[in-house]
Protein backbone atom coordinates (compact mmCIF):
# COMPACT_ATOMS: atom_id res chain seq x y z
CA UNK A 1 0.00 0.00 0.00
CA UNK A 2 3.11 2.26 0.70
CA UNK A 3 3.87 2.92 -2.79
CA UNK A 4 0.19 3.37 -3.82
CA UNK A 5 0.42 6.34 -1.45
CA UNK A 6 3.51 7.88 -2.18
CA UNK A 7 2.39 7.94 -6.17
CA UNK A 8 -1.09 9.65 -4.58
CA UNK A 9 1.24 12.30 -2.87
CA UNK A 10 3.08 13.00 -5.93
CA UNK A 11 -0.03 13.72 -8.03
CA UNK A 12 -1.59 15.85 -5.27
CA UNK A 13 1.68 18.37 -5.46
CA UNK A 14 2.75 18.37 -9.10
CA UNK A 15 1.47 21.76 -10.83
CA UNK A 16 -0.86 21.95 -12.97
CA UNK A 17 -0.37 22.56 -16.91
CA UNK A 18 -2.30 26.52 -17.41
CA UNK A 19 -2.06 29.36 -19.67
CA UNK A 20 0.76 32.18 -18.58
CA UNK A 21 0.27 35.88 -17.88
CA UNK A 22 2.27 37.98 -20.31
CA UNK A 23 3.16 41.25 -18.06
CA UNK A 24 4.50 43.47 -21.10
CA UNK A 25 3.81 42.83 -24.47
CA UNK A 26 4.63 45.10 -27.77
CA UNK A 27 1.59 45.38 -30.00
CA UNK A 28 1.84 45.67 -33.76
CA UNK A 29 -1.23 46.99 -34.34
CA UNK A 30 -4.33 49.09 -32.68
CA UNK A 31 -5.73 46.08 -31.47
CA UNK A 32 -5.42 43.56 -28.60
CA UNK A 33 -5.90 40.25 -28.37
CA UNK A 34 -6.13 37.15 -26.16
CA UNK A 35 -2.86 35.82 -27.20
CA UNK A 36 -1.08 39.57 -26.21
CA UNK A 37 -2.65 38.87 -22.39
CA UNK A 38 -1.87 34.89 -22.00
CA UNK A 39 0.66 32.43 -23.39
CA UNK A 40 -1.22 29.17 -24.07
CA UNK A 41 -4.83 30.94 -23.93
CA UNK A 42 -6.39 28.20 -26.19
CA UNK A 43 -8.84 27.67 -28.91
CA UNK A 44 -9.99 31.52 -28.22
CA UNK A 45 -6.35 32.98 -28.33
CA UNK A 46 -7.13 35.04 -31.84
CA UNK A 47 -10.25 36.38 -30.38
CA UNK A 48 -10.20 40.20 -30.35
CA UNK A 49 -10.85 41.87 -27.46
CA UNK A 50 -10.58 45.17 -28.76
CA UNK A 51 -8.73 48.47 -29.60
CA UNK A 52 -5.59 48.78 -27.79
CA UNK A 53 -3.72 52.05 -27.01
CA UNK A 54 -2.51 54.75 -29.82
CA UNK A 55 0.88 54.82 -31.52
CA UNK A 56 3.43 55.90 -28.40
CA UNK A 57 0.79 54.88 -26.12
CA UNK A 58 0.14 51.79 -23.38
CA UNK A 59 -2.94 50.57 -21.10
CA UNK A 60 -2.17 48.18 -18.44
CA UNK A 61 -4.99 45.45 -17.43
CA UNK A 62 -5.24 44.91 -13.74
CA UNK A 63 -5.57 41.56 -12.00
CA UNK A 64 -9.68 41.76 -11.46
CA UNK A 65 -10.17 41.97 -15.20
CA UNK A 66 -7.52 39.69 -15.98
CA UNK A 67 -9.63 36.77 -14.22
CA UNK A 68 -12.51 37.68 -15.91
CA UNK A 69 -11.37 37.71 -19.70
CA UNK A 70 -10.12 34.94 -18.54
CA UNK A 71 -13.48 33.25 -17.17
CA UNK A 72 -15.11 34.56 -20.13
CA UNK A 73 -12.59 33.23 -22.48
CA UNK A 74 -11.95 30.05 -20.58
CA UNK A 75 -7.98 30.76 -20.46
CA UNK A 76 -6.68 28.37 -17.39
CA UNK A 77 -5.57 30.78 -15.57
CA UNK A 78 -6.19 32.82 -12.41
CA UNK A 79 -4.21 35.67 -10.73
CA UNK A 80 -1.86 34.54 -7.91
CA UNK A 81 -2.31 38.34 -5.82
CA UNK A 82 -4.32 41.75 -6.78
CA UNK A 83 -1.01 42.47 -8.32
CA UNK A 84 -0.77 40.47 -11.16
CA UNK A 85 -1.09 43.14 -14.29
CA UNK A 86 0.00 42.97 -17.87
CA UNK A 87 0.85 45.85 -19.88
CA UNK A 88 0.06 46.41 -23.39
CA UNK A 89 2.60 49.10 -25.72
CA UNK A 90 2.20 49.52 -29.37
CA UNK A 91 5.64 51.49 -30.12
CA UNK A 92 5.32 55.21 -31.81
CA UNK A 93 7.33 57.73 -33.34
CA UNK A 94 6.77 61.31 -34.46
CA UNK A 95 5.66 62.13 -37.52
CA UNK A 96 8.50 63.56 -39.71
CA UNK A 97 8.09 67.47 -39.67
CA UNK A 98 9.66 67.85 -43.38
CA UNK A 99 7.10 65.33 -44.71
CA UNK A 100 4.34 67.27 -43.22
CA UNK A 101 5.94 70.56 -44.87
CA UNK A 102 6.03 68.66 -48.15
CA UNK A 103 2.80 67.31 -47.82
CA UNK A 104 1.52 70.88 -46.99
CA UNK A 105 3.71 72.37 -49.89
CA UNK A 106 2.46 70.23 -52.69
CA UNK A 107 -1.28 70.98 -52.09
CA UNK A 108 -0.58 75.06 -51.44
CA UNK A 109 1.23 74.98 -54.84
CA UNK A 110 -2.02 73.27 -56.42
CA UNK A 111 -3.63 76.18 -55.20
CA UNK A 112 -1.28 78.95 -56.71
CA UNK A 113 1.92 79.21 -54.27
CA UNK A 114 5.41 79.21 -55.71
CA UNK A 115 7.09 75.90 -56.25
CA UNK A 116 9.83 76.70 -53.45
CA UNK A 117 7.61 78.43 -50.95
CA UNK A 118 8.93 78.72 -47.22
CA UNK A 119 6.02 77.02 -45.23
CA UNK A 120 5.53 77.77 -41.34
CA UNK A 121 3.32 75.91 -39.18
CA UNK A 122 3.74 77.97 -35.50
CA UNK A 123 3.05 75.62 -33.01
CA UNK A 124 2.28 72.05 -35.01
CA UNK A 125 3.26 68.81 -33.01
CA UNK A 126 3.68 66.08 -35.11
CA UNK A 127 1.19 63.15 -34.57
CA UNK A 128 2.57 59.66 -33.28
CA UNK A 129 2.76 57.33 -35.62
CA UNK A 130 3.37 53.73 -35.38
CA UNK A 131 7.39 52.69 -35.21
CA UNK A 132 7.50 50.42 -37.99
CA UNK A 133 5.44 50.58 -40.97
CA UNK A 134 4.80 53.43 -43.55
CA UNK A 135 2.50 56.18 -42.42
CA UNK A 136 1.43 59.19 -45.11
CA UNK A 137 0.13 62.75 -44.17
CA UNK A 138 -2.27 64.28 -46.94
CA UNK A 139 -3.67 67.82 -46.53
CA UNK A 140 -7.72 68.18 -47.19
CA UNK A 141 -9.50 70.98 -47.05
CA UNK A 142 -7.18 73.93 -47.46
CA UNK A 143 -8.16 77.19 -47.60
CA UNK A 144 -5.54 79.29 -48.65
CA UNK A 145 -5.03 83.20 -48.84
CA UNK A 146 -2.50 84.19 -51.43
CA UNK A 147 -2.82 88.12 -50.57
CA UNK A 148 -2.00 87.44 -46.89
CA UNK A 149 0.37 84.53 -47.27
CA UNK A 150 -2.08 82.19 -44.52
CA UNK A 151 -3.86 79.06 -44.70
CA UNK A 152 -5.76 76.32 -42.93
CA UNK A 153 -5.82 72.86 -43.98
CA UNK A 154 -7.25 69.51 -42.33
CA UNK A 155 -4.02 67.02 -42.27
CA UNK A 156 -5.02 63.13 -41.78
CA UNK A 157 -2.00 60.56 -41.73
CA UNK A 158 -3.00 56.80 -42.58
CA UNK A 159 -0.92 53.76 -42.12
CA UNK A 160 0.00 50.27 -42.25
CA UNK A 161 -2.24 49.21 -39.74
CA UNK A 162 -3.42 51.97 -37.78
CA UNK A 163 -6.23 54.29 -37.60
CA UNK A 164 -6.39 57.44 -39.51
CA UNK A 165 -5.38 60.68 -37.44
CA UNK A 166 -6.46 63.94 -38.62
CA UNK A 167 -5.11 67.71 -37.07
CA UNK A 168 -6.11 70.65 -37.83
CA UNK A 169 -3.70 73.21 -38.98
CA UNK A 170 -2.33 76.66 -39.58
CA UNK A 171 -0.05 78.53 -41.06
CA UNK A 172 1.96 81.37 -43.04
CA UNK A 173 3.60 80.79 -46.57
CA UNK A 174 5.87 83.43 -48.14
CA UNK A 175 7.81 83.09 -51.41
CA UNK A 176 11.85 82.95 -50.79
CA UNK A 177 14.62 83.61 -52.92
CA UNK A 178 18.19 82.80 -53.03
CA UNK A 179 20.06 86.04 -52.43
CA UNK A 180 23.82 86.64 -51.05
CA UNK A 181 23.87 87.43 -47.42
CA UNK A 182 26.51 88.50 -44.76
CA UNK A 183 28.43 85.18 -43.22
CA UNK A 184 28.76 86.97 -40.16
CA UNK A 185 28.80 90.99 -38.88
CA UNK A 186 30.73 93.80 -41.79
CA UNK A 187 31.43 97.01 -40.39
CA UNK A 188 31.22 100.05 -41.80
CA UNK A 189 34.13 100.25 -44.45
CA UNK A 190 34.67 96.87 -44.72
CA UNK A 191 35.59 94.84 -47.79
CA UNK A 192 33.80 91.50 -48.05
CA UNK A 193 35.95 88.70 -49.51
CA UNK A 194 34.44 84.95 -50.85
CA UNK A 195 34.45 84.03 -47.43
CA UNK A 196 32.26 86.65 -46.06
CA UNK A 197 29.31 86.06 -48.23
CA UNK A 198 27.26 82.97 -48.69
CA UNK A 199 24.10 82.37 -50.40
CA UNK A 200 20.54 81.75 -48.59
CA UNK A 201 17.18 81.77 -49.04
CA UNK A 202 15.56 85.17 -47.96
CA UNK A 203 11.71 86.02 -47.79
CA UNK A 204 10.97 88.22 -50.96
CA UNK A 205 8.53 90.04 -48.15
CA UNK A 206 11.35 90.86 -46.53
CA UNK A 207 13.43 92.56 -49.16
CA UNK A 208 12.60 96.07 -48.79
CA UNK A 209 15.47 97.66 -51.30
CA UNK A 210 16.99 96.57 -54.76
CA UNK A 211 19.70 94.29 -53.01
CA UNK A 212 22.49 92.35 -54.58
CA UNK A 213 21.46 89.45 -56.40
CA UNK A 214 24.76 87.49 -56.95
CA UNK A 215 27.91 87.08 -54.29
CA UNK A 216 30.31 89.14 -57.28
CA UNK A 217 28.38 92.24 -57.11
CA UNK A 218 29.35 92.10 -53.32
CA UNK A 219 32.94 90.76 -53.29
CA UNK A 220 35.63 93.28 -53.46
CA UNK A 221 33.33 96.00 -53.28
CA UNK A 222 33.67 98.13 -50.14
CA UNK A 223 30.72 98.87 -47.38
CA UNK A 224 28.99 102.35 -46.66
CA UNK A 225 27.26 100.85 -43.61
CA UNK A 226 27.22 98.38 -41.34
CA UNK A 227 25.86 95.16 -42.56
CA UNK A 228 24.11 92.25 -40.63
CA UNK A 229 24.67 88.24 -40.65
CA UNK A 230 21.89 86.64 -42.80
CA UNK A 231 20.80 90.01 -44.07
CA UNK A 232 20.55 90.54 -48.04
CA UNK A 233 22.75 93.55 -48.90
CA UNK A 234 21.31 96.74 -50.38
CA UNK A 235 23.32 97.83 -53.27
CA UNK A 236 23.11 101.33 -52.54
CA UNK A 237 25.27 100.42 -49.40
CA UNK A 238 28.31 99.39 -51.95
CA UNK A 239 30.86 101.30 -53.20
CA UNK A 240 34.01 100.65 -54.78
CA UNK A 241 36.76 100.82 -52.54
CA UNK A 242 38.34 103.98 -51.55
CA UNK A 243 41.39 105.12 -53.72
CA UNK A 244 41.91 108.24 -51.91
CA UNK A 245 41.28 109.47 -48.84
CA UNK A 246 40.34 112.62 -47.16
CA UNK A 247 43.87 114.45 -46.44
CA UNK A 248 45.51 112.24 -48.86
CA UNK A 249 48.12 114.22 -50.75
CA UNK A 250 47.25 113.52 -54.71
CA UNK A 251 48.92 114.10 -58.38
CA UNK A 252 46.83 116.29 -60.33
CA UNK A 253 46.97 115.28 -64.08
CA UNK A 254 45.00 117.28 -66.75
CA UNK A 255 44.81 116.21 -70.39
CA UNK A 256 42.92 118.46 -72.74
CA UNK A 257 43.84 118.82 -76.53
CA UNK A 258 47.82 117.96 -76.87
CA UNK A 259 48.44 119.49 -73.43
CA UNK A 260 49.42 117.67 -70.22
CA UNK A 261 49.65 119.00 -67.14
CA UNK A 262 50.67 117.54 -63.85
CA UNK A 263 50.76 119.09 -60.03
CA UNK A 264 50.27 118.16 -56.39
CA UNK A 265 47.30 118.67 -54.44
CA UNK A 266 45.66 117.56 -51.17
CA UNK A 267 42.04 115.67 -51.44
CA UNK A 268 39.41 117.54 -50.01
CA UNK A 269 36.99 114.31 -50.08
CA UNK A 270 37.41 110.65 -49.74
CA UNK A 271 36.37 108.83 -52.79
CA UNK A 272 36.82 105.42 -55.07
CA UNK A 273 38.04 104.95 -58.47
CA UNK A 274 35.68 106.81 -61.05
CA UNK A 275 34.25 108.79 -58.51
CA UNK A 276 34.63 112.63 -58.44
CA UNK A 277 36.11 114.47 -55.43
CA UNK A 278 37.70 117.94 -55.01
CA UNK A 279 40.87 118.71 -54.31
CA UNK A 280 42.89 121.53 -53.64
CA UNK A 281 46.18 122.91 -55.69
CA UNK A 282 49.05 123.48 -53.09
CA UNK A 283 50.65 125.89 -55.43
CA UNK A 284 47.52 128.29 -56.57
CA UNK A 285 44.92 127.18 -53.42
CA UNK A 286 42.62 126.72 -56.26
CA UNK A 287 39.87 124.26 -55.37
CA UNK A 288 39.24 121.92 -58.59
CA UNK A 289 36.79 119.05 -59.09
CA UNK A 290 39.23 115.47 -59.67
CA UNK A 291 38.09 112.14 -60.55
CA UNK A 292 39.86 109.31 -58.79
CA UNK A 293 42.12 107.15 -61.42
CA UNK A 294 43.84 105.14 -58.62
CA UNK A 295 45.67 105.28 -55.51
CA UNK A 296 47.27 109.10 -54.83
CA UNK A 297 46.33 109.92 -58.95
CA UNK A 298 43.30 112.07 -59.62
CA UNK A 299 42.50 113.94 -62.97
CA UNK A 300 41.33 117.18 -63.58
CA UNK A 301 38.32 117.94 -64.80
CA UNK A 302 38.54 120.25 -67.60
CA UNK A 303 36.87 123.15 -67.00
CA UNK A 304 36.79 123.96 -63.21
CA UNK A 305 39.50 125.90 -62.81
CA UNK A 306 41.62 127.97 -65.50
CA UNK A 307 44.59 125.76 -65.97
CA UNK A 308 46.80 127.64 -67.62
CA UNK A 309 46.36 130.05 -64.56
CA UNK A 310 47.32 127.27 -62.47
CA UNK A 311 50.58 126.53 -65.42
CA UNK A 312 51.91 129.88 -64.87
CA UNK A 313 51.90 129.50 -60.75
CA UNK A 314 54.12 126.31 -60.76
CA UNK A 315 52.27 123.31 -62.37
CA UNK A 316 54.60 121.99 -64.75
CA UNK A 317 53.45 121.84 -68.32
CA UNK A 318 54.67 119.80 -71.10
CA UNK A 319 53.71 118.63 -74.54
CA UNK A 320 52.95 114.97 -74.62
CA UNK A 321 51.48 112.36 -71.73
CA UNK A 322 53.85 112.48 -68.59
CA UNK A 323 51.24 110.77 -66.65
Amino acid sequence: MKPYYLLLGCCLIAPAHGAALKTTTTLRGPQVYLRDLFEDAGANADRVLGPGPGPGGRIVVEARQLKAIAIQYDVDWRPVSGGDRAMLEWPGRPLKREEVLAAVRAALVAQGAAPDCDVEIPGFTPPIVPLSGVSAPIVAQLDYDHALGRFTAMLSVTGDGMQPISVRISGEVSDVIDLPVAVTRLAAGAIPGPDDVRMARVHVASVHAEVARDPAMVIGMQLKQQIQAGVPIPLAELMQPTQISRGDPVRLQLQEGGLSVVGQGVALESGAAGERIRVRNVSSQAVLEAEVVRSGVVRVIPGTSPITTQARTGIASVRGDRS
